[in-house]
């Protein structure tokens, strides 16, 4: 019997960009932006962030301090560029082991079914009742205060939503005939899961995951707000909304303000190309 790999070869690949449109593609390109910062902040940094000038604190814009200083004279844009590190690292971390323990719970769950499909729905069911910044509090409370700590702890948090989205997919092919047909030929299970099953959830895996990024970059921006993420000198932010609140206060927003668009743009460039790729994903239509 010959497997049906038109149908298989048709479901595979991720969604391109040129089927997202103009807005994906511009969410596309600042999301390049922002790795691109994340990356290489520290050499675009015009001044070291970390220098402190006291008697310059909250000094407006000028030449040589395109977003001005903040209230500890330290130059804004260097913090801004340096701190998207930390940023984007931390939702980072919460996917990439969200999406490993979930994809595996997810895939389990459907090829196996039965006992083994209660048993995890049942655990994921546990771990929903857990809020992700109250997981991340606590563990921070524990464990210390850190941007590791936290993305763990939100990691836990969102895996029963990236398990439950792709165990309906996985369920749905694990009753195509093409997995029959495979089974028939002899193949192993891991082999099929691998090859087939898990190539042809793979668009709806990527969507997912540009879809948590965003959340947990707001989540993670919210710990460190609270002074349970990123511990100074070393900074992100959320650390710097927090830093710079006070300013707000006395008329001077920069900080907060330059901080707090940099986390919505990057969000929400993150969320609209997550919900197009996933609306074009046929598992979701």
């Amino acid at each position: 019997m010959s497997v049906p790999t038109a149908d298989v070869s048709r479901r595979r690949g991720i969604p391109g960009l040129r089927r997202t449109g103009v807005i994906g593609h511009i969410c596309a390109v600042v999301i390049v932006a922002a790795a691109f910062v994340a990356v290489f902040g520290r050499v675009l940094a015009p001044l070291d962030p970390d220098q402190i000038n006291l008697r310059e604190p909250y000094a407006g814009t000028s030449p040589g301090h395109l977003l001005g200083l903040d209230s500890q004279g330290r130059d804004i844009l260097s913090r801004l560029l340096v701190g998207a590190r930390a940023s984007l690292l931390g939702p980072l971390v919460v996917v990439v082991l969200a999406i490993a323990v979930g994809c595996a719970l997810a895939i389990l769950s459907a090829w196996r079914g039965g006992l083994v499909d209660s048993s995890i729905s049942g655990v994921l069911d546990i771990l929903f009742a857990f809020p992700g910044i109250l997981l991340a509090v606590l563990t921070a409370a524990v464990f210390g205060p850190s941007l590791m700590t936290a993305a763990l702890a939100l990691s836990v948090a969102y895996t029963p939503y990236i398990a439950r989205v792709v165990r309906s997919a996985a369920v749905s092919q694990r009753a195509q005939p093409y997995i029959a047909s495979l089974e028939v030929q002899g193949q192993s299970s891991w082999s099929i899961c691998l090859r087939h099953l898990v190539p042809n959830v793979l668009p709806l895996i990527v969507a997912q995951a540009t879809i948590v990024f965003g959340y947990a970059m707001v989540d993670l921006a919210a710990v460190s707000f609270i002074g349970l993420g990123v511990q100074p000198p070393q900074t992100d932010w959320g650390l710097m909304v927090s830093g710079g609140q006070p300013g707000i206060l006395q008329g001077y927003a920069a900080e907060a303000l330059s901080a707090g668009i940099c986390i919505v743009v990057v969000v929400v460039a993150f969320n609209l190309l997550g919900e197009r790729l996933a609306a074009r994903t046929p598992e979701t239509r």
